[in-house]
């Protein structure tokens, strides 16, 4: 199937240029500025006439269907001023027109555009004016003047733009309130497949920023983009060969302050041009070594008819090393004017090396539900519960370390072309993409006892804790259990696309092409149970076995916790499971299989759009786009009293018609209105449409997927007023609303019976809701406020309301992942060779899941960073920084129904990181 598609794209091209005759001349070319460096987002204007266009990401330009005669082209440039030079057109020829703009010293400005950072705001803020459609650029100098390790922590800077962590660094995107898979995240426009098993997520802390030229975020998508974008669509723009020899690259370390151990990081960029410029290079690499941490507490509250208390807790310390390489090369070879093909590729590669060390205790809930408490203070109880001390480690060897490895592996190949036959463009690529994440070897150790006298203290919600009466009793807690698992989940991308773009008046370009994605995507996990043939070699209690007191006094929650003795991981890792003579073996199937799957998703899809330039000042871009899906995927029903497995099939066929409309009219130059009207889409997760049954009976938990879902699907209203300044800056003002149908959510409730698995379960499972609402404005500006200072400030109000939920008919509800307010700040300070920049993060927080009444809902807390860099140029091929992240030592926090009852609070302190880089070229 997934060949007959792109056969189809190709003939099609093939039908097309065997059309097409001939035409009038053709203007090429290139802006650069005086370093040699393409200038992206130029805008070039036929003087006299309203013919012009915009440089693409390599500054390239070209203009068809011009008469034969003399012209003038002018081009502008924000911080460059504008440059006119003089050409002649030829029939059936294509003339060549390269130049060269120097940073402009402004009349009535204060400064002359001369810093890195300056550089690098002017390329952004020059494609975003003079992009067809809502979006915010970054770019690499951008990038590199914050203090950001990955594109997630680079990404939550841009209005509209929240970010989920994970172990400290931002991980899921949130784009408008929209939760991440109501986003999409595609490289140099094809989707990137996701490492996830669940979802479909792309992880944004696998990819370093450093290997990104630029960052654009369509807020509201054209019709030749794909239509996946409900929030928007992040496009991650790899490096394009420069035009000239360039070696840059990076040496830093640092250290982390809660695990006090370095940090070292590495890049390096070569790239240059070859065969008389017609073959172009560029190869980059990364590398990042980060040995850190967590410190985290987890609760469940609960309700009993005895009043609040909590029905578990968890101490938790993490101790993490994390390896991130990156490599990347794109080639391109020009035939002639018209004629060009590409070759590019990009590897990423993370492994994370954890131990986790969790203290629980559990079922607390019996002994509030029996009265087996007593007060001793207000919120403070002695009662029983069941306490675990569990080590998650892995197998020693030279590859797992004695740790939980996380590999997780991300590379894409893709060769296109692009053409010019006459007055016909045509643009083609296919792709092939992989994610994959494995977890070998993963093993846990317990110790586990019931009936424990336990101190439970929730006089300060915000706080909560529950641990031993007696400390000493830790080595006194019996064995449990040993357990191995090993997970594997792979995501197969094979796209292919074909784009046109025919003149067909002097004001009009139709637009149109096919494009087709396929995907395979797959879970194989496994789960043994492991019991020694001899207990007593475990000993009978923790204390008899190697372990080791991980308790920290400076445990970034507060000194109260205390985690205690834990079996060491060389001891679990060391273990020879596989021996019979020391341990039974048990296949535990309920552990993993509901949560193996296949699944395979074909997309063909196609559009249609005209942009006509009216006047001077208005243009529009009208257009439809049409997506067929169908998606086939295997799961399993295991039935629990008879260990069998049966396999759960299903599939689904839709096809979604969405029209879109673009207006833009320019007051001035450098003053814009845009509007837009869009319709898009949010397919579900693979595995939330799998009809598989999850139950964890150690916790009384039951989750199952749903395959009746459907698609979600939006109507989108963008309004956006931008006023740029010739000395590099921006103020907009714009607003949004979106009405959307079927969106999912995942929703959990407490008390569930169910006729297989038993009573009184946690319950959850995905659903459609009925509609949503989401409207809100974003206001920005980026200007130099006096002399050497410049401000960078954005802000975003956000507002939802939803209908449909089950079972909270008549609550006012938001739509998860809503955050109402979001805010960033920066201050910089820039010469002739020092640049220094304070910035600030904010987000409120926002309702994540919810439950099945107010109590059981969860919310992602609200977050603050503080951020600061400096960098000082020894000369103008050499400079040092230096950075520092989390000043604020933010967590990662959610809580339960209300602010002050903690659900999970994880701290990861602040890092500091000082080096080097250069940049050298001809």
């Amino acid at each position: 199937m997934k060949a007959k598609f792109l056969l189809l794209i190709l003939c099609s091209g093939l039908f097309l240029f065997q059309q097409q005759g001939f035409a009038q001349g053709i203007l090429k070319g290139r802006v650069i500025d005086a370093q040699n460096l393409s200038l992206p987002g130029a805008n070039v204007i036929l003087k006299g006439t309203q013919t012009g266009t915009v440089t693409n990401q390599q500054g390239d330009f070209s203009l068809v269907n011009l008469d034969a005669g003399t012209y003038e082209a002018e081009v502008s440039y924000l911080g460059y001023g504008t440059v006119t030079r003089s050409f002649t057109i030829e029939d059936n020829k294509t003339t060549v027109l390269n130049l060269t703009l120097d940073e402009a010293i402004l009349e009535g400005a204060e400064f002359v555009v001369f810093g890195d950072r300056l550089k690098g705001q002017a390329k952004a803020l020059n494609q975003q004016k003079t992009n067809a459609n809502i979006t915010n650029i970054v770019s690499s100098d951008q990038i590199g003047r914050f203090p950001d390790a990955n594109v997630g922590d680079a990404l939550k800077r841009i209005p509209g733009i929240t970010m989920q962590n994970d172990q400290g660094e931002a991980r899921n995107i949130i784009i408008r309130g929209m939760a991440p898979q109501l986003n999409s995240v595609t490289l140099n426009g094809e989707r990137i497949p996701s490492a996830e098993g669940d979802n479909r997520n792309i992880q944004m802390d696998l990819i370093p920023s450093d290997m990104i030229q630029t960052i654009e975020v369509n807020k509201a998508v054209l019709p030749n983009m794909d239509a996946d974008a409900i929030g928007g669509s992040v496009n991650l723009v790899t490096r394009q060969a420069p035009n000239a020899l360039r070696i840059s690259g990076t040496a830093a370390g640092g250290v982390n302050l809660l695990s006090d151990k370095p940090i070292w990081t590495g890049a390096l960029i070569l790239g240059n041009r070859f065969a008389n410029d017609k073959l172009g290079v560029i190869f980059s690499a990364s590398y990042n070594n980060h040995d850190f941490g967590s410190d985290n507490i987890e609760a469940v509250w609960y309700e009993s008819d005895n009043g609040l208390a909590l029905e578990e807790f968890d101490i938790r310390e993490y101790r993490v090393q994390r390896i991130r390489r990156s490599l990347s090369l794109a080639l391109d070879y020009e035939f002639d004017e018209d004629h060009k093909i590409y070759l590019s590729g990009m590897y990423n590669h993370r492994d994370d090396w954890e131990n986790r060390f969790r203290m629980r205790v559990s079922r607390l809930d019996d002994s509030f539900d029996d009265g087996d408490f007593s007060q001793t203070a207000p919120g403070v109880f002695q009662t029983r519960g069941r306490v675990e001390y569990q080590t998650k480690g892995g197998i020693d060897n030279d590859r797992v370390k004695g740790t939980r490895l996380e590999d997780q592996r991300v590379y894409n190949l893709t060769l296109g072309g692009d053409h010019l036959f006459n007055k016909l463009q045509m643009n083609w690529n296919l792709t092939y993409a992989k994610a994959s994440e494995e977890r070998p070897n993963e093993r846990y150790i317990s110790y586990r006892s019931s009936n424990q006298d336990v101190q439970l203290d929730i006089s300060n919600p915000e706080k909560p804790f529950a641990y031993l009466s007696n400390r000493a009793d830790n080595f006194g807690i019996g064995f449990n259990e040993i357990s191995e698992q090993y997970g594997y989940t792979d995501d197969k991308d094979l796209n292919g696309r074909l784009d046109f773009k025919l003149p067909y008046s002097n004001r009009g370009l139709l637009q149109f092409g096919l494009r087709y994605r396929g995907k395979d995507k797959a879970r194989e996990n496994n789960f043994f149970a492991y019991e020694p043939v001899d207990e007593d070699s475990f000993g009978p209690t923790l204390g008899d076995v190697p372990n080791e007191d991980y308790s920290d006094p400076n445990y970034l929650n507060g000194s109260q916790y205390q985690i205690g003795n834990f079996v060491t991981p060389q001891f679990l890792g060391n273990l020879n499971l596989n021996n019979a003579g020391q341990f039974d073996k048990e296949d535990v199937l309920d552990e993993y299989v509901p949560g193996n799957y296949t699944a395979t998703e074909n997309i063909v899809g196609g559009y249609v759009m005209a942009d006509h330039q009216f006047s001077d000042k208005f243009s529009a871009i009208a257009g439809i786009r049409l997506e067929r899906t169908m998606i086939d995927y295997v799961g399993n029903i295991l039935d629990l009293d008879n260990e069998t497995v049966s396999p759960a099939e299903g599939d689904q066929d839709y096809t979604n018609v969405m029209p879109g409309l673009h207006l833009k009219y320019d007051f001035t130059p450098n003053a814009i209105l845009r509007f837009a009207w869009t319709n898009t889409i949010a397919r579900p997760n693979y595995f939330d449409l799998v009809p598989y049954a999850e139950f964890s009976p150690e916790d009384d938990e039951l989750a199952r997927g749903n395959p009746n879902l459907k698609a979600a699907t939006a109507m989108n209203f963008d309004l956006m007023a931008e006023r740029y300044f010739d000395n590099v800056g921006l103020i907009s003002f714009g607003g949004f609303y979106k009405d959307i149908d079927d969106f999912v959510y995942t929703i959990t409730t407490q008390g569930f019976d169910d006729p297989i698995f038993g009573t009184d379960l946690e319950y959850s499972r995905p659903e459609n809701g009925g509609t949503a609402e989401v409207f809100g404005f974003e206001a920005s500006i980026q200007r130099q406020i006096w002399k050497n200072f410049g401000i960078y400030l954005n802000y975003t109000f956000t507002n939802s309301s939803t209908t449909g939920i089950e079972g909270r008919d008549g609550e006012d509800l938001q739509l998860p992942g809503t955050a109402e307010n979001m805010f960033n700040a920066s201050l910089s300070y820039e010469n002739e060779r020092l640049v220094v920049r304070v910035s600030l993060n904010y987000a409120s927080d926002y309702i994540d899941e919810l439950g099945g009444e107010p109590f059981e809902d969860r919310y992602y807390g609200r977050q603050t960073f503080l951020d600061v860099n400096a960098s000082y140029a020894i000369n103008p091929k050499w400079r040092i920084f230096a950075e520092g992240n989390n000043l604020t030592n933010q967590p990662l926090r959610y809580y339960q129904g209300v602010r002050a009852r903690t659900m999970q609070e994880e701290f990861y302190n602040a890092r500091f990181n000082f080096g080097l880089k250069f940049d050298l070229f001809d």
